[in-house]
């Protein structure tokens, strides 16, 4: 297992550094200008001033290899600096954002608490949720509480967020004003009200996006649990006189998890991007509504630091589920 770690480790070097490649020349040449506001009335050598000003006049290659350093490097760094209060980065140049000339590492910390809060609760509440009735439903196979689930997981998976969501706003928001429409980013949880008003307005976005990942998260396991209640151990388990708790949650559960976790690992990357539709039907001030306004205004290092911290937590979750896969099935061997 180490071994097989530490080569998907070196194999996913290059991997990244194409990815951020790729990313960065996608976001570098795509239309628009970070001058896009500034007043066409302003002299062509003063708006010149202002693309020097933010490094945006170099090379491409050059400014790649610049952002390639801050990301690795300086970034790095700087959180060692913060954690240990030490002086490694010695003030070194940060990746800066174009729009508020500030570093877009401060701004991603800044705005990751609210998408944790959200998204992140939303997400393992739609794990809970899905396990036990996609697990139930493979096998009570056909009986009311599966048509049930396999209702609910059909209409969550096919409905959109962004109609889920205005549709729970209307409901509970307008006609029965059990909800706030808006989230507040800037409530702070010091006493038993302002919990009751941050569970208060969490509520709608928790309840779309949980339905939507509880949606998709039981089917898998539905259709995972019913291939394994079909195999011979399970039938050879029950011969035995294994009682049917034991036969479903110790042997038919931890192999039929194993397509289960690949489905759950790689929608954990989601819970930092944020769910951007989600997010800004809510108003939610998280990493999904910062990566739209970066792309509305052109804000290149933004759009591409936070799309490439996406591509990174994808690769590291794809090698998370990997390796689960031999902790789950004793058959599977790297080494």
């Amino acid at each position: 297992m180490l071994t097989f770690t530490l080569r998907r480790l070196l194999t996913a070097i290059p991997t990244l550094l194409l990815i951020s490649l790729v990313i960065f020349l996608l976001v570098d040449l795509a239309p628009g200008s970070p001058l896009s506001d500034v007043p066409l009335t302003v002299p062509p050598e003063v708006r010149q001033k202002m693309l020097a000003a933010m490094g945006a006049d170099q090379p491409v290659m050059v400014r790649y290899l610049l952002w390639l350093k801050q990301f690795f490097w300086i970034e790095p760094l700087y959180g060692i600096d913060a954690l240990f209060g030490t002086d490694f980065a010695q003030g070194a140049q940060r990746i800066i954002s174009w729009q508020s000339k500030v570093p877009v590492m401060s701004i991603i910390g800044e705005r990751l608490p609210q998408t944790l809060t959200v998204v992140g609760t939303a997400y393992l509440i739609g794990v809970l949720i899905a396990l036990p009735i996609g697990i139930y439903s493979a096998y009570r196979q056909y009986s009311w509480f599966d048509q049930a689930g396999t209702f609910f997981a059909m209409a969550g998976f096919s409905v959109p967020t962004f109609f889920t969501g205005n549709l729970l706003i209307l409901i509970f928001a307008v006609n029965l004003g059990w909800f706030p429409t808006i989230y507040d980013t800037n409530l702070e949880v010091t006493d038993w009200e302002s919990l009751k008003r941050m569970l208060s307005q969490m509520a709608l976005p928790v309840m779309v996006l949980a339905l939507f990942n509880a949606a998709e998260i039981s089917r898998y396991t539905r259709s995972s649990v019913l291939e394994n209640l079909g195999q011979d151990y399970v039938r050879t388990a029950r011969a035995k006189g294994m009682g049917e708790g034991k036969v479903v949650l110790k042997h038919v559960l931890r192999n039929s998890l194993i397509p289960v976790v690949t489905v759950i690992a790689l929608g954990l990357p989601t819970v930092f991007g944020g769910a951007i539709v989600t997010e800004q039907i809510f108003k939610i001030n998280g990493i999904g509504a910062l990566l739209i306004g970066a792309i509305n205004v052109s804000d290149l290092p933004t759009v591409q630091t936070v799309t490439f911290i996406f591509a990174v937590l994808i690769v590291m979750f794809n090698l998370i589920a990997d390796i689960l896969y031999g902790i789950l099935d004793p058959r599977i061997r790297y080494d």
